[in-house]
């Protein structure tokens, strides 16, 4: 089984239209959406839910109201501002989930015990079926924290439905960026295909998102979408590739019928047939 990870430096890329197409051209796979914070393969390849589970992420204060003496210490250790007052009169507080950030300060200090640690629903995770495979993906409640924890259990369990179905890939749709998120996607892949463009940014986040996969003995691979909006900075990239050993896989040419196929919400290998698809088909058999 080989586990072969899309990712950018940065958003916008057209990251997950590839790794979409991705999945409509490979066989005997399953798929993971490990964008948690803002997942969007499902536009894509529409799943159908077959299990949902709750994702719990760090605990949170609360303060039972019946003991709290309204002494304020609370208030005065917390560092992140979650207490606060709910009374004119200052007698009643209350944690803001928000804020809290799960430290357990505040239920070490209150002095009458009025303080508990209460588990966190941050999110929701789903085993799905699609035409293309079973997809595991996930959504990450709104400014929740432990999306890295998320993305793990996403991994996990579509290597877990791979192994079971004996498929021979699985491919993941991973966050932009180089945080949490992105080197919980890059644990112990076979191959992360980094999609940039040929922007200054685009540039600039490719070399820092090489860089953390090296990090991590990743192996990676390069593609630039919409290379001909700026020719030399194609040319920079695929340069700057060949001087860092990073293998470059294909240049694709932007298209107004890529944006077609999203609004249609069709990948666009099943879309149409043209320059794009045929340079989507060619980066599919380098991975494969």
């Amino acid at each position: 089984m080989k586990q072969i990870l899309v990712i950018s430096g940065k958003g916008g890329t057209g990251k997950t239209v590839i790794a979409a197409s991705i999945a409509a051209l490979a066989r005997n796979i399953v798929i993971a959406d490990c964008d948690v914070d803002a997942a969007d393969l499902h536009l894509l390849l529409h799943p159908k839910i077959k299990d949902q589970f709750e994702f719990k992420g760090l605990s949170k204060a609360v303060i039972d109201q019946e003991k709290c003496t309204g002494c304020l210490d609370c208030r005065n250790v917390c560092r992140y501002d979650a207490v606060v007052q709910t009374e004119n009169d200052g007698l009643s507080v209350a944690i803001d989930s928000i804020s809290c950030e799960g430290c357990k300060v505040c239920m070490y200090t209150c002095p009458v015990d009025a303080i508990s640690m209460c588990d966190n629903v941050a999110g929701e995770w789903y085993i799905s079926e699609t035409k293309y495979g079973s997809m595991v993906h996930a959504k990450l409640g709104i400014a929740e924290e432990n999306s890295g924890k998320l993305v793990s259990v996403v991994r996990q369990n579509a290597k877990k439905i791979a192994e079971q179905k004996r498929c021979d890939y699985v491919i993941i749709d991973g966050p932009p960026g180089i945080g949490c998120p992105v080197i919980a996607s890059l644990s112990g892949v076979d191959i992360a295909l980094i999609v940039t463009e040929p922007t200054l940014s685009g540039i600039h986040d490719m070399e820092r998102v090489v860089n953390v996969a090296k990090h991590f003995n990743v192996n990676t691979a390069c593609v630039v979408n919409k290379y001909d909006i700026n020719l030399a900075n194609t040319q920079n990239i695929m340069d700057w590739c060949r001087n860092n050993d990073v293998p470059f896989l294909g240049k694709i040419p932007f298209d107004l019928s890529v944006a077609d196929s999203v609004v249609k919400g069709v990948p666009i290998v099943e879309h149409t047939t043209n320059s794009v698809t045929k340079v989507l088909a060619e980066i599919w058999e380098s991975l494969s």
